[in-house]
C-alpha cells in the first residue's frame, strides 16, 4: 500500500509530471531540471525527492551535482506509468511547451547554466 501511495503523491503535482515527462528523453542535471521548471533550487530537490522515494526516478552524483534519469525501465511500474502518462500528455499544450524549451536548455553550456544555481 505505501508504494502505490508513493506513486500517487509523486503524480499528484504537476511539476513533478513535467520532470517525468522531461527524463523520459534521458538523463537530465539538476540544474537543467531547475530551468525547465523555472522553480527555486530547493523546490526542484523537493519535488525530486518525492519521485525518488515513489521508485521513479535515480540519482548519480558528479561533483556537487546530481544527475537525475527514469529508474530502470525494465521496472514494471516505471514502464507503465511512464506509457501512460505520454498517452494522455502527448498532445497538451504545456508538455509540447516544455520540450522545445527542454531542446533549448540541452544546447547551453552546463558548466555556465549550473553556475548559475551554485551557493
Amino acid at each position: 500500500m505505501l508504494e502505490i501511495l508513493n506513486i500517487t503523491k509523486a503524480l499528484s503535482d504537476e511539476n513533478r509530471i513535467r520532470a517525468l515527462m522531461m527524463l523520459a528523453g534521458g538523463e537530465l542535471c539538476v540544474c537543467q531540471i531547475i530551468e525547465m521548471l523555472g522553480l527555486a533550487p530547493s523546490t526542484v530537490s523537493k519535488h525530486m525527492s518525492i519521485l525518488r522515494q515513489a521508485g521513479l526516478v535515480e540519482t548519480r552524483k558528479e561533483g556537487r551535482w546530481i544527475y537525475y534519469r527514469l529508474a530502470d525501465k525494465k521496472a514494471l511500474k516505471t514502464s507503465e506509468i511512464l506509457g501512460w502518462l505520454q498517452r494522455h500528455l502527448k498532445n497538451d499544450k504545456r508538455i509540447l511547451d516544455d520540450v522545445k524549451q527542454l531542446r533549448k536548455i540541452q544546447k547551453m553550456s552546463k558548466d555556465k547554466l549550473c553556475q548559475c544555481y551554485r551557493s
